[in-house]
C-alpha cells in the first residue's frame, strides 16, 4: 500500500513539473513574441475612439497654428495642395432653394462669398461636418453676418452659418454632423430670411456650390483636392488612393502632372449610388454600357453596389 501511494505522489508530481515547464515555455515564447503580434491583444476600437476624440479637440491641427474664438484672417501660408473629405458632410438646413450664389454681386458693388440658402426663421439649422465651434458671435443689427457660428472641421475646413435668429451652441463645443447648432433668421445685414454659408480652408474662401449641390443635398464628390495653382478638383475616393506620387515620373513636372489630373476631372462625371439603384440602371443613365461602366470602376458586373458609393461614368 505505502509502494502505491509513493508510486502515486511521483506521478502527480512529475504531471506537476511538465505543466509548469510548460507555462514557462509559454511565457518565454510570449516574451519573444514580435511587437506587433503582442499588441492584437489591446483593444483597437478604444485606440480609435481615443484618438477621435482628441482629433475633435483639435481639430485639422497639422493645419491650422492657432484657435481663437474671434473671426480671424490666418497669417500663414497655404500648402501647395490639401484633400478636403467631403463624405462626412449632412445639409446644413431642410431647404434646397439657394437663393444667391457665389461671387460678385453687382447690385451691391461687392463680392459674396457664401452661397444663402431660403430658410424660414426658426428653421434649424445643423453642423455641415463634425468639428469644434470656433466663433459664437453677435455682430449687431443690420451688421455683416448678424447672428453667426464657424465650426472648424477634421477635414481642414471652417464653415461659417450667418444671419441666424438663435445660436444653439457654444464656443470651443465639439459637435457631429448634422448637430443642431441654431435657428434660422434674418439678422446682421440681410434683406429677407435665408442662410448665409460660407467654406474657407485657412481663411482662403472657396465656392461652396463647387463642393456640393445644394440642390441634391448632396457632396458632388468623395474629396475636393484643393490646389494653390488654382487647379483644383472632384475625386472619388479610389481615385485619390490611387494618385500616382510625383517621383513616380520623374520625367514630368509636378505642374504638368496637375494639368492632367484637372483636365480628366474637368472632361469626369460621376454618379453618387443610391438605394435602389443598379449597374443596367445607371449605365443607362449615362449612356454606357455595363461593362464599359465597370471597366472604368475596376469592379466586376457582379458587385455589390452600396448606398453612397461613388461611380465614375466617363
Amino acid at each position: 500500500m505505502k509502494t502505491i501511494k509513493i508510486f502515486t505522489f511521483g506521478i502527480v508530481l512529475a504531471t506537476m513539473l511538465m505543466s509548469a515547464t510548460e507555462v514557462q515555455a509559454q511565457d518565454l515564447m510570449a516574451r519573444q513574441a514580435p511587437i506587433d503580434t503582442r499588441l492584437r491583444a489591446v483593444d483597437s476600437v478604444a485606440i480609435k475612439r481615443l484618438l477621435k476624440v482628441e482629433s475633435m479637440e483639435n481639430p485639422s491641427g497639422d493645419l491650422y497654428q492657432s484657435w481663437a474664438n474671434e473671426f480671424v484672417n490666418y497669417n500663414q501660408s497655404l500648402p501647395a495642395e490639401y484633400r478636403i473629405d467631403l463624405r462626412d458632410f449632412h445639409m446644413p438646413c431642410e431647404s434646397r432653394v439657394v437663393n444667391s450664389h457665389y461671387g460678385y454681386r453687382r447690385q451691391f458693388g461687392r463680392n459674396h462669398y457664401g452661397t444663402d440658402i431660403k430658410v424660414y426663421v426658426g428653421d434649424t439649422i445643423r453642423a455641415a461636418f463634425s468639428g469644434k465651434v470656433r466663433v459664437v458671435q453677435d455682430q449687431g443689427r443690420r451688421k455683416g453676418y448678424g447672428k453667426y457660428i464657424i465650426i472648424r472641421h477634421a477635414n481642414g475646413l471652417e464653415t461659417t452659418y450667418g444671419h441666424l435668429s438663435k445660436q444653439l451652441v457654444r464656443e470651443n463645443q465639439v459637435v457631429k454632423a448634422g448637430d443642431v447648432i441654431g435657428l434660422g433668421g434674418n439678422t446682421g445685414f440681410s434683406t429677407g430670411p435665408h442662410l448665409h454659408f460660407e467654406t474657407r480652408l485657412l481663411g482662403e474662401k472657396i465656392n461652396p456650390e463647387k463642393l456640393f449641390s445644394f440642390e441634391a443635398g448632396d457632396v458632388r464628390g468623395d474629396y475636393y483636392v484643393w490646389r494653390r495653382n488654382g487647379r483644383s478638383q472632384l475625386m472619388a475616393a479610389h481615385d485619390v488612393s490611387n494618385m500616382p506620387a510625383v517621383e513616380e515620373k520623374a520625367e514630368e513636372s509636378r505642374e504638368f502632372q496637375q494639368q492632367k489630373m484637372a483636365e480628366r476631372s474637368s472632361r469626369a462625371r460621376v454618379y453618387k449610388v443610391r438605394s435602389g439603384d443598379t449597374l443596367s440602371k445607371i449605365a443607362k443613365k449615362y449612356g454606357l454600357t455595363v461593362d464599359r461602366l465597370c471597366r472604368l470602376n475596376n469592379i466586376s458586373k457582379n458587385k455589390a453596389l452600396k448606398p453612397g458609393q461613388i461611380l465614375k461614368c466617363s
